[in-house]
């Protein structure tokens, strides 16, 4: 009986012993199951790095945005043009060879004239006095008209005067601009060392600021 009572103790014993030992391997597994979901949050953290880098063509993306405004650069270029075909034909490009161009664009295009027509009759009435003259050399630089092609003359008139007439020949459709009151009081007589820089602004100027038109005066009025 005690030896049987001894066995069955030790079926016990046994028994107690592997339930401790699964128990703490159980905790170990436990323990040791916690590790990979640990170590997954390491990817989460990574995930994050393409997320902050993908902010960068964002900001590349501003730089092509501040580059497109181009505008500015390229009104500035079609302006230097302009002045250079001025002072190719004038030898400079002050404010009233500028006021010329401006008027001879605006002629042109309300005749429905291309630059450089043989259509096109220009008579710019003047003083000789070079400011006032200065017009016929700036509508001459946007219209393409010469005293070679018989198509620009020049013709003595007082300072009050002043205007140019430009003349579509094939219809008699004719259209006369003279500078404004708030133009001559702007810059006449302007030093020659700011004559660059005013023709620049007339340049930029609205119409109206400019040159006013008036109706053409009847044949042999005097001015």
């Amino acid at each position: 009986m005690r030896k049987t009572m001894s066995h069955a103790a030790l079926i016990f014993l046994a028994a107690v012993s592997s339930v401790h030992c699964g128990g703490a391997g159980a905790r170990h597994r436990a323990g040791h199951a916690t590790e990979p979901a640990g170590h997954a949050t390491e990817p989460a953290g990574h995930a994050t790095e393409p997320a902050g880098h993908v902010t960068e063509p964002a900001g590349h993306a501003g730089h092509h945005d501040g580059h497109a405004h181009g505008g500015p650069a390229a009104g500035a270029q079609a302006q230097d043009e302009e002045l250079r075909a001025v002072a190719a034909i004038h030898g400079g490009a002050g404010p009233w060879a500028v006021a010329g161009y401006r008027m001879g664009r605006y002629a042109l295009a309300k005749l429905g004239l291309p630059e450089k027509s043989f259509d096109l009759e220009v008579v710019h009435h003047s003083p000789r006095n070079v400011q006032f003259s200065c017009i016929a050399d700036g509508a001459a630089a946007a219209t393409g008209a010469s005293l070679g092609k018989l198509n620009l003359s020049l013709v003595e008139a007082t300072e009050a005067g002043v205007e140019t007439t430009y003349r579509r020949r094939s219809t008699g459709q004719a259209v006369t601009l003279r500078p404004s009151g708030a133009f001559r009081a702007r810059f006449r007589d302007v030093p020659r060392d700011a004559l660059e820089a005013a023709g620049r602004e007339v340049l930029a100027l609205p119409d109206a600021e400019v040159f006013e038109e008036v109706p053409p005066p009847p044949a042999g009025a005097p001015r």
